[in-house]
């Protein structure tokens, strides 16, 4: 039996059907938005988005983008920091001791290229399809689907069986609402 499926259930036809119900909002880059992963040339442009605004330290970094995706991406210190390198390493930015943190801030080779980015959306915004008012509903979609599969992989027969009926009410509620004036 592999990983994915347990007593019959297969978690990828779950998330399978749960993309074809929210459509674009589970499509290319769902991870990404959902805090996952972003494309390899996402994290640099938005590092040069954010030096742009003023000179940071990683950490200072990671929030602000964190901060300007509304939440739903906040990038790893394994992929800012190596990033924040690159830009040095390239002579795009510098790096200044403050203390015991590294401070960044753009060179003008640095702002020339940041300038091409800022007038465009933000990698986490909706060049991607996303738009992050909606991003609850898809959210709390693969948050059920995760608890789904926690039930279904070590839950007893009769609690699999609750759960059935638990998300069986659920869906009658949520077409009740679709089925409001």
């Amino acid at each position: 039996m592999s990983p994915s499926s347990t007593s019959g259930f297969d978690l990828r036809e779950a998330v399978d059907s749960l993309r074809d119900a929210f459509g674009p909002a589970f499509g290319p880059g769902f991870a990404a938005r959902m805090g996952g992963r972003m494309g390899r040339g996402d994290i640099r442009t938005a590092v040069l988005v954010e030096l742009a605004a003023e000179p940071m330290h990683g950490y200072q970094v990671i929030q602000a983008i964190e901060t300007r995706s509304g939440g739903t991406w906040k990038p790893s210190p394994g992929s800012v920091y190596p990033t924040l390198q690159l830009l040095v390493d390239e002579g795009l930015a510098t790096a200044t001791q403050d203390g015991e943190r590294k401070v960044y801030a753009l060179t003008d080779a640095g702002k020339e290229a940041a300038a091409e980015f800022t007038a465009a959306p933000h990698p986490s915004e909706s060049r991607r399809g996303w738009d992050p008012e909606r991003a609850a509903l898809p959210k709390a979609g693969a948050k059920l689907a995760q608890a789904l599969g926690q039930v279904a992989s070590s839950g007893s027969k009769e609690q699999q069986e609750r759960a059935v009926a638990i998300i069986d009410d659920a869906r009658r509620k949520l077409y009740a609402i679709l089925a409001e004036e």
